[in-house]
């Protein structure tokens, strides 16, 4: 603003922090009194600045140069609101009307002070015939910058708007939405029990063999084109994506947003799928391949909140994770494996096919009795035939559809546990969210390096 000016650089006086102020309209410097954030100036007290400036003009000399009192003297003066005001003394060299123009943009009350378009019409009156001095064409640029501020501010307010949009987007690609919502208004995120959620993990069959016959930059393009392809399916049910590393994938339902008994059906669902997608998924430069890929999923009681300051993430922690874990590494090429606390959980829901694989040895665990997810019929019915391609783009426009959602039925199936008499059932889709465990960080960590 205008008050930024002078004749006389402030830096070069004795008190020059309190010179500078010297072109300040008094209602800001009462501002400044009582509050502690910078002053933002405004029109109104441009128009004061203007009007001590022209005094400088006038006078060549500095504002209040004829007054014997320092420039904080002056400026508490000014500030007090005096009756009349403490003003520059306006030189002899201005003509009456001048002088009452200069009066008038100083007064006291903003009110009472003219804008820029009245000033400079006042002074076209009084200079009618003489060619725009140094004033007229200040006064001209002070009347651009007024009509073109509003235009200017909406501009850059749009401007902000836009890329806040495109941080809160990023972040909550990071973070599920509730909690960076929490962060954004700089709320705590303390850490949460969840009494059951269900995880699962994913890794590729075969990915070190494949990786040593492929360069790391075909690799890259594996990846992206598979995770692609599944984070599209991820969007059609109630889950959350944790993490990716290497060619494990690890997502979890139920948590933030507790979503009751559904979390089970919501994985059940979402690994059919990706099943389903795998078996017409094409690698670019090995067409012919065909990928398998292998399926864990567990459920249980998890702990969750989010971890580090820099690159923050939302982690889980429990046995349930590890357990997921194993569930996977101890499955088998192209299928849904899960452990008896999921298989209760998904019978509850009904209508899955399931078969008993039987007891297995876990590490860690001891015996385990382990389950494989077939199918679900009823929501095979309902679940749209996608198109997939080489392509990641091609991939995102046209495998992503949402399927409808299906209504409640109880299917069917053939008996569960044997000896038990159980059925098997079908449930809805959902959507969900992703994590990994210690484990799979490790295994994956292992196959990169061995590509490079």
């Amino acid at each position: 603003f205008l008050s930024s000016y002078s004749l006389v650089d402030p830096l070069k006086s004795e008190d020059g922090k309190f010179f500078d102020l010297l072109w300040m309209a008094p209602e800001h410097l009462r501002q400044r009194e009582t509050t502690p954030e910078p002053v933002i100036g405004s029109q109104k007290g441009d128009i004061y600045s203007f009007a001590v400036i022209v005094t400088e003009i006038m006078s060549k000399n500095t504002p209040y140069g004829d007054v014997n009192c320092s420039a904080k003297e002056i400026v508490m003066k000014v500030q007090e609101g005096y009756s009349p005001p403490f003003r520059p003394d306006i030189p002899l060299e201005c003509s009456d009307g001048l002088a009452e123009l200069i009066k008038m943009c100083w007064d006291e009350q903003t009110f009472s002070r003219p804008d820029f378009p009245k000033i400079l019409a006042f002074l076209q009156v009084l200079h009618p015939q003489k060619q725009r001095s140094i004033t007229d064409r200040m006064i001209k640029m002070m009347e651009q910058y007024t009509d073109n501020l509003e235009e200017l501010v909406a501009e850059r307010s749009e401007q902000l708007a836009i890329e806040k949009e495109k941080a809160d987007n990023l972040l909550c690609r990071m973070l599920p939405k509730p909690i960076a919502e929490k962060l954004k208004q700089g709320e705590p995120v303390a850490p949460q029990a969840y009494d059951e959620v269900t995880i699962y993990f994913s890794d590729i069959v075969g990915f070190t063999d494949l990786s040593s016959q492929s360069t790391p930059f075909q690799v890259v393009d594996l990846l992206n084109d598979l995770y692609s392809l599944f984070d599209g399916i991820v969007e059609r049910h109630d889950v959350y994506k944790v993490e990716t590393i290497g060619d494990a994938y690890m997502v979890v339902s139920g948590l933030p947003v507790r979503n009751g008994n559904r979390h089970v059906a919501e994985i059940a669902n979402m690994s059919l799928d990706f099943l389903n997608s795998i078996k017409k998924f094409k690698v670019r430069h090995k067409p012919d391949l065909e990928l398998r890929l292998r399926i864990g999923m567990h459920t249980g009681s998890v702990c969750a909140g989010v971890v580090g300051l820099k690159m923050p993430r939302y982690c889980l922690f429990g046995d349930t994770v590890n357990t997921a874990s194993r569930m996977e590494s101890n499955g088998l090429p192209l299928k849904i494996h899960m452990s008896d606390d999921a298989y209760d959980a998904l019978t509850k829901i009904g209508g899955y096919e399931l078969e008993c694989r039987g007891e297995i040895s876990i590490k860690g665990k001891g015996q385990m009795t382990t389950w494989f997810l077939l199918d679900n019929p009823e929501s095979e019915k309902l679940r749209t035939q996608p198109v997939f391609s080489q392509q990641t783009s091609a991939i995102l426009e046209n495998g992503v559809v949402p399927r409808p959602s299906p209504t409640n039925a109880n299917g069917s199936a053939r008996s569960g546990r044997p000896g038990s008499g159980r059925p098997r059932r079908v449930h809805r889709p959902i959507s969900t969210h992703h994590d990994f465990a210690e484990e799979n960080y490790r295994k994956s960590t292992s196959k990169l390096l061995k590509i490079l």
